[in-house]
C-alpha cells in the first residue's frame, strides 16, 4: 500500500479580483421572430467579382499560339500535279534503264533492279517517318485546344483525360519522372478541373520549361557572338537561320513534337507568321535605346550592338518556338520574356524596363 497521505477534497470556489464582480444584467425576454421569406431584391454577387472566388493564378493570360491553318490553293494544286507528273518520269527513266542494262548484261540489270529496290525501300521509311512527325505536331497541338477547352467544361473528366494524355505524350523524357509520380499520387485529391490543369502545368512543364529557357539563352548567345565578329552579312543571315532552325527542332523534341524535314519547315513558317501575328517580327527602335543606352553606346562597338540585337531577334524566335511547341498553353507559369534575356545578352540594359517592355 501507498504510504502517501490522503488530502480531503476541496469544493470548487469563485473568487473576485480587484473588487467586487460587476452585477449580471438583468435578462431580457426578447419576443421570438417568426420565420420569413426574402423578397427579390437580394443581388447575388458575380464570381468574376467575387475575390474569394478568383483563380489561384494571377498571371496574365497570354494568346494561345496555334499554327497557321492549312487552306486550298491552287498553287498546292500544281505543285501535287506537278510532283505526280516528276514520279511518273522517274519511273519510266528507271525502266528504260533496266531495259539497256539487261540488253548489256544480265547482272548489270539484276544490279539496277536490287538498287531501284534499296532507294524505294529508303524512300518510303523517310516518307513514313516524316508523317510520324506531321502526326506528332499535330497531336501536340490538339493536346494545346484540348487543355483550353478542360479549363472551360463544368466536370474534371476532361482535365483528367488531358493529364493522362500528356503524362503520356511526355513518359519518355527523364525530366518529368518526380512530376509523373507526383501526379500519381494525388489524382483522387483533386476534384476541380481548373486546378488539376495548373498542377500538371506546374509537375510535368516547369522543368521542361526551365530547359527550353536555356536552349534560347544559348543559342542568342552564340549569334551574338558570331554575328558580331563574321566579316560579311551574308554570314550573319546564314548563321542566324541555321541556328534558329536548330533552336526550334530542339523545342519541339523537347515538349514531345520530334518533327521530320518537312515538318520542321512547316514549323519555322508557322514560328515566322506568329511573330508577324503578335507584331514581334522586329526590333523595335525604343529595345535599341534600351540596349545602347544607358551609356552603353560608347562601350560597344557597333559590330557589337549589331550582335546584340542579332541575340535579341533570336530570343524572340525562341520564345514564338516554344508557344507554338508546348503542350499546354501558359496559365499557372508564366511566360518568358524578352526581358529574361536581355540581362545576359547585354548586361546594364535592363535599367529603367517596365513589364511591358519584357513582354516578347
Amino acid at each position: 500500500m501507498s504510504n502517501t497521505p490522503q488530502i480531503p477534497g476541496r469544493r470548487p470556489a469563485a473568487f473576485t479580483i480587484g473588487g467586487e464582480a460587476a452585477p449580471k444584467p438583468p435578462a431580457v425576454d426578447t419576443p421570438r421572430r417568426r420565420p420569413g421569406s426574402f423578397g427579390e431584391n437580394i443581388v447575388m454577387t458575380p464570381d468574376t467579382d467575387d475575390p474569394f472566388v478568383a483563380t489561384t493564378s494571377n498571371l496574365p493570360v497570354t494568346a494561345i499560339a496555334t499554327p497557321r491553318k492549312r487552306r486550298f490553293s491552287f498553287g498546292k494544286l500544281a505543285f501535287a500535279a506537278l510532283g505526280i507528273l516528276f514520279s511518273l518520269a522517274l519511273g519510266l527513266w528507271v525502266d528504260s534503264l533496266v531495259r539497256d542494262l539487261f540488253t548489256r548484261a544480265d547482272w548489270l540489270g539484276y544490279l539496277a533492279i536490287a538498287t531501284a529496290a534499296v532507294a524505294v525501300l529508303a524512300f518510303l521509311v523517310v516518307v513514313s517517318r516524316e508523317l510520324a512527325g506531321l502526326m506528332r505536331l499535330k497531336a501536340v497541338q490538339a493536346l494545346k485546344q484540348q487543355a483550353v477547352e478542360a479549363g472551360l467544361a463544368p466536370t474534371a473528366k476532361p482535365a483528367r483525360q488531358v493529364m493522362a494524355n500528356l503524362v503520356h505524350l511526355l513518359a519518355a523524357k527523364p525530366q518529368t519522372a518526380r512530376g509523373r509520380l507526383r501526379l500519381k499520387e494525388t489524382e483522387t485529391d483533386i476534384i476541380d478541373g481548373p486546378h488539376l490543369l495548373e498542377l500538371t502545368e506546374r509537375e510535368l512543364l516547369a522543368p521542361l520549361d526551365r530547359e527550353a529557357r536555356t536552349l534560347i539563352l544559348n543559342a542568342s548567345k552564340r549569334v551574338s557572338i558570331v554575328t558580331a565578329v563574321s566579316p560579311r552579312a551574308l554570314v550573319d543571315i546564314g548563321y542566324v537561320v541555321y541556328e534558329a532552325a536548330r533552336m526550334i527542332r530542339a523545342m519541339a523534341d523537347l515538349y514531345g513534337g520530334r518533327p521530320g524535314t518537312l515538318g520542321l519547315m512547316r514549323l519555322m513558317r508557322d514560328v515566322i507568321a506568329h511573330l508577324a501575328v503578335t507584331g514581334s517580327i522586329a526590333v523595335g527602335d525604343s529595345l535599341v535605346q534600351q540596349v545602347l543606352g544607358h551609356g552603353l553606346a560608347s562601350k560597344l562597338s557597333a559590330r557589337l550592338g549589331e550582335g546584340v540585337i542579332n541575340g535579341l531577334m533570336t530570343a524572340r524566335i525562341g520564345i514564338a518556338a516554344m508557344d507554338l511547341c508546348r503542350p499546354m498553353p501558359f496559365r499557372a507559369l508564366k511566360r518568358p520574356g524578352i526581358g529574361d534575356f536581355i540581362g545576359d545578352l547585354a548586361p546594364g540594359a535592363t535599367r529603367g524596363r517596365t513589364p511591358e517592355d519584357d513582354a516578347g
